[in-house]
């Protein structure tokens, strides 16, 4: 997909939603998370994107449930915003193969376009080159399903020989991998970084940065040099936009987040903004995106 596709909207390939009152989400804990300890909902969601120009989103999982990927499911078809649902089930199983054809075959399965685990809170830094994880890859390729990533910097040696060994299946590293952005500290992240992105089959989202910063001072100018090391080793063909929200509310809130990538982005051309905001995601969850442009011009020249 190419800026030669003027009715396409803003893909926003990486946003939560969740209901106390049906599931805990025990992870949002302490005084620094309280303000996250409430419902997200579409309803809260959609006036944000459509004030953006957010035409499709991808809904990704918080918790490692098995009821809420079915849920999300039912929730892309009921809605006009969500156009993928990036799922959970348990990649270790003797039976995921099975576990993801019922996801596909159940109702609003057609939305299933990705499944994430929660690496990042798995104390085995190579957790993803157990055999076992290896197996339920390999299953989450052959369902024609990508893989998201959310890990440490500390994992991503693990996630680039996973990568390696699986090259049929596409691996979506979510937040750069969250780097140490509060720290302004580049290396050994970036390094760590260009050997995965070095892979042809992995792809990155731009997501995650404000959180990642100091919550209560950070500036585009602290962002700038991750965003950068990521367009040079991915480039905008491999990089698309995402919101994290509703966690961005707690350093940024939505059309905060979005002028803030619009400027991280201004040294793109028209058509390689068009590719993080709308391509890359479309093109590697198999979306179907409509509405009113995309990032033609930037709004940063």
């Amino acid at each position: 997909m190419t800026s030669s596709h003027p009715e396409q909207g803003i893909v926003d390939a990486h946003h939560h939603v969740w209901d106390l009152s049906v599931r805990d989400q025990d992870w949002i804990t302490g005084p620094e998370l309280a303000p996250l300890r409430r419902d997200f909902t579409l309803a809260d969601l959609r006036p944000k994107a459509r004030a953006a120009e957010v035409t499709a989103t991808v809904l990704v999982q918080t918790i490692t449930v098995a009821e809420e990927t079915p849920e999300f499911l039912v929730l892309a078809a009921s809605s006009d915003l969500v156009s993928g649902v990036v799922g959970w089930t348990d990649l270790t199983a003797p039976d995921v193969a099975d576990a993801l054809a019922g996801l596909r075959e159940g109702p609003g399965g057609e939305y299933l376009v990705g499944i994430r685990h929660q690496v990042q809170g798995e104390p085995d830094p190579r957790w993803l080159v157990r055999p076992d994880v290896l197996r339920g890859l390999t299953a989450v390729a052959e369902a024609g399903l990508v893989y998201d990533l959310v890990v440490k910097p500390r994992q991503l040696g693990a996630a680039a020989e996973a990568a390696a060994r699986l090259p049929e299946l596409i691996f979506v590293l979510d937040h750069l991998g969250k780097p140490p952005i509060a720290y302004g500290e580049l290396e050994p992240w970036a390094e760590e970084i260009r050997r995965f992105a070095d892979l042809p089959n992995t792809v990155c989202k731009l997501s995650g940065l404000v959180t990642e910063a100091d919550w209560g001072s950070w500036t585009t100018e602290d962002l700038q040099p991750y965003a950068d090391t990521v367009l040079d080793a991915f480039g905008p063909d491999r990089l698309m936009f995402g919101s994290d929200w509703p966690v961005c509310r707690l350093a940024a809130d939505y059309a905060e987040v979005i002028a803030t990538a619009r400027k991280l982005t201004a040294r793109l051309t028209p058509a390689e903004r068009h590719q993080v905001f709308t391509g890359t995601a479309a093109r590697t969850y198999g979306l179907t995106v409509t509405g009113p442009p995309g990032l033609q011009e930037s709004p940063c020249a």
